[in-house]
């Protein structure tokens, strides 16, 4: 006799974890069936496992040798630092364990309508998943199994020995040379982790820039900052083939029509996520893939099938770990209540956690134009921020997209130290539709980065450059 719940969620990570407390809260019987197809992923997913928590962590230790090695002011005697790789892969590890256990095994204990059943689920019709030898029973179901490194078939990329996002964070010996293959937010996070830590890097990206879908300003100073500090980037890409010779991995390609040749002790394939949906057997319940494999969704986080809801990065974009939690929820809620949530894309920021940082929200400038807007657009160095000089490190702008006769702001984007702390101003102003004159008539901290948004409003209106320190 099959098990019988109200809700089955299959899945253990951000999304899951999030509809399993929302589905807790309301006292929906709720069993959530947890196996990861992502490697070194156990309970909680890939966010806390080999994602946010871990690549972080690494890269805060980079940036603290990098920094102890070299910085702005002339004060200090720079130059002392030694890293232990090998320790910091420990520390890393040790970090997990107890954001594994404290987030997600130890909440899962206090959730007293939701049992956690181990093992990976497949659909057996509409209403059953088989987990193993054991058959449940559902009345609704949640698909957030989530999605894993993708990478291209190249040629010759079966005899090569390559890493992911997944094995890079868990490396046991410096490398003393890496190259990385993506320059989005994956691809140049590692980049910066691992050339920081000491080893040469070489960044391949298909398209003509890094970071395509930000701003083209913040990608061309980003470039410039991670080529100072000696990161080779090459853009405008296209991989022929790869090889392996003993302890040395080669990439050979066309880059502006020309070929060329790329050697490496690593190679990083930064270059996308698939689908956890190919053992699912969604058909069967009803559940239709688009072409790359991904879950179908309507803007309440139901499938096709009308008992079937998802949420995560099983979805596809955007694949980040709080976005997925609030599509879990938002999944949950339509599915045992009446309110019919749905969640505005437009609002959600994202981040680049490189030094300096880069984070967004809403539209860029080309997306405004393609939507109708007539907008209206500024950049403000952040040098001109007081705060910057103050800190030693003036890398970096801001720059507000707004429409030109309202002056409402639709798109902000930042890079600069500390920028994913930073944008949830600009978050608070596209989903409230803010205008640039309610940003200035707000009292900001000086001195602080934070001032440089307001300074970016003023610059509308006025050369800030011209301005005393906190002129209104």
């Amino acid at each position: 006799m099959p098990s019988e719940y109200d809700l089955v969620i299959l899945g253990q990570g951000a999304a899951a974890f999030a509809a399993a407390i929302k589905a807790d809260e309301l006292g929906v019987k709720t069993a959530l069936v947890g196996k990861n197809r992502t490697r070194g992923a156990l309970i909680g997913g890939t966010c806390v496992n080999v994602g946010c928590v871990p690549s972080k962590r690494l890269l805060t230790v980079g940036t603290s040798h990098q920094d102890s090695l070299e910085g702005p002011f002339k004060a200090v005697r720079y130059g002392k630092s030694r890293l232990d790789f090998e320790k910091a892969i420990a520390e890393k590890d040790a970090l997990v364990r107890k954001f594994r256990k404290q987030k997600y095994a130890d909440v899962l204990q206090g959730l007293g309508n939701v049992d956690h059943v181990p093992g990976e689920g497949v659909f057996a019709s509409n209403d059953e998943v088989k987990v193993g030898g054991r058959t449940i029973g559902g009345r609704k179901f949640l698909i957030a199994t989530g999605a894993r490194a993708s990478v291209p078939q190249v040629k010759g990329i079966e005899a090569v020995h390559y890493l992911t996002n997944e094995e890079a964070l868990s490396l046991r010996k410096l490398p003393r040379s890496i190259i990385v293959v993506g320059g989005r937010a994956l691809g140049l996070e590692f980049a910066q982790m691992y050339a920081h830590f000491g080893a040469e890097v070489t960044v391949l990206q298909r398209s003509e820039r890094i970071l395509p879908e930000h701003e083209p300003e913040i990608s061309a100073a980003l470039k410039q900052s991670l080529e100072g500090e000696g990161i080779r980037i090459q853009t405008g890409v296209r991989l022929d083939e790869v090889a392996q010779r003993g302890g040395t991995k080669l990439v050979k390609a066309a880059v502006g029509g020309t070929r060329k040749e790329f050697q490496a002790e690593q190679l990083l394939m930064a270059t996308g996520r698939a689908p956890n949906t190919d053992r699912l057997n969604a058909s069967k319940a009803g559940v239709v893939l688009n072409d790359q494999g991904f879950v179908r969704v309507n803007g309440q986080m139901q499938t096709s099938a009308p008992n079937v809801w998802a949420a995560g990065d099983v979805i596809g974009e955007p694949m980040l770990e709080t976005i997925a939690a609030k599509e879990g929820a938002v999944a949950v809620k339509n599915a045992f209540t009446n309110e019919k949530k749905r969640i505005d894309f437009n609002e959600v920021p994202r981040a680049v956690f490189t030094s300096p940082e880069v984070a967004s929200v809403g539209l860029t400038d080309v997306q405004a134009n393609g939507h109708g807007i007539k907008c209206a657009c500024n950049i403000l160095p952040l040098e001109l921020v007081p705060k910057a000089s103050i800190i030693g490190d003036a890398r970096g702008l801001v720059k507000l997209v707004a429409e030109r006769t309202t002056k409402r702001i639709v798109g902000v984007h930042v890079m600069a130290p500390h920028a994913a702390d930073l944008i949830e101003e600009g978050v608070l102003a596209v989903k409230f539709k803010l205008t640039i004159d309610d940003i200035i008539d707000t009292v900001h901290i000086f001195p602080t980065l934070s001032e440089g948004i307001k300074l970016a409003a003023q610059s509308f209106y006025r050369d800030v450059g011209r301005l005393s320190c906190c002129t209104e």
